[in-house]
């Protein structure tokens, strides 16, 4: 397999993990104290790409607990929806990008083997 094709295999994987990370994120947005997580894809060693996984620490909202009549806080979920959903439309698109980048590479090999008999 070309270099360029295990290239793009790795930046697959590494999208499908961002996705994965966001969907994990939105299945807990109402989970009380949940802190939500990001996948950051790098370039490693032969440009390969990998996803590192990073919790984000930051507090979310506190609200009066409503099961409790001392008035006492708690933490919310700190996702964002909104971010979430730029994160998979993003994730998305490289994905496909990159998928299409592996199809094309497929159909010139198929091409040329046709060309040569």
């Amino acid at each position: 397999m070309a270099l360029s094709i295990q290239n793009n295999v790795s930046a697959l994987r590494a999208f499908s993990t961002q996705v994965s990370v966001s969907a994990n994120n939105v299945a807990n947005s109402l989970s009380d104290d949940f802190k939500t997580s990001r996948a950051l894809n790098t370039q490693g060693k032969d440009q390969q790409v990998t996803a590192t996984i990073t919790k984000t620490p930051s507090p979310g909202p506190l609200v009066e607990d409503p099961l409790k009549n001392d008035g006492s806080l708690k933490e919310l979920s700190n996702t964002d929806i909104a971010k979430e959903l730029v994160q998979q439309i993003s994730s998305g698109h490289g994905f496909n990008a990159n998928a299409k980048t592996i199809q094309t590479h497929e159909e010139t090999i198929g091409s040329l083997l046709d060309l040569i008999g």
